[in-house]
């Protein structure tokens, strides 16, 4: 399934907006010590640093029976 998802690379630097409202910016990606799993970094407004697999970064939730993005890129 990575395959079909974004190369995290090509947003570093970039701006999203999380479906509950927090603003963050991507920072990198990172490799799990223990799974290998790839993981998206970013940053909030107050310099804290997260951590999310890529998989759930670049993934859809369902709110109100609508399936969104769970962070959709602010140009």
């Amino acid at each position: 399934m990575l395959n079909a998802l974004k190369d995290t690379y090509d947003v570093v630097g970039f701006q999203f907006r999380h479906y509950k409202g927090g603003l963050y910016k991507v920072i990198g990606e990172a490799i799990h010590t223990e799974t290998e799993e790839k993981l998206v970094i970013y940053e909030d407004h107050d310099g804290v640093l997260w951590a999310r697999p890529k998989e759930m970064f670049f993934g859809k939730v369902i709110i109100d029976g609508k399936e969104i993005k769970r962070f959709t890129k602010i140009d």
